[in-house]
């Protein structure tokens, strides 16, 4: 985890997401396993709306083959919250993602998190290249070296 990765400005899109009741564990805050959910979405939301994913009957899907997630502050339901993501790297048929998830109007990440995804042929379940559309998408959020 880099610097970058615990500021807003460190991410280039952002997306509300509704923490819902059930979030909320017997602690009174949303339980660790949730925030793989959200990491999901932001990523999903992501590829479908910008990269052109068809998630029904492209040609390609995506295997997540990595998570991970450090918790900075508790969130709650009814709390507003907004992920942001980027890409941190980027190979022929893998893509590493940067998230965050921050408090609406705050800059400081309540966790921050990374996913895999490898691209697989959807019959042959083999790693495919990332199609051109998606790849210049997913370049467009990606962090500098």
């Amino acid at each position: 985890m880099d610097e970058t990765s615990l500021d807003r400005s460190g991410y280039h899109y952002f997306l509300p997401i509704t923490t819902r009741w059930m979030d909320n564990d017997i602690y009174g805050h949303v339980n660790n396993v949730v925030y793989y959910s959200y990491f999901d979405t932001i990523a999903n939301h992501f590829l479908i709306t910008q990269g052109g994913l068809d998630i029904h009957d492209g040609d390609i899907i995506g295997f997540v083959v990595n998570s991970q997630c450090s918790y900075k502050s508790a969130i709650a339901y009814p709390d507003r919250i907004e992920g942001g993501f980027r890409v941190n790297r980027l190979g022929n048929s893998s893509v590493e993602y940067g998230i965050g998830i921050f408090k609406e109007g705050e800059d400081a990440a309540c966790a921050v998190g990374t996913f895999t995804h490898v691209f697989v042929d959807r019959d042959t379940q083999r790693p495919t290249p990332i199609p051109a559309t998606m790849r210049q998408a997913l370049e467009s959020v990606l962090v500098a070296d």
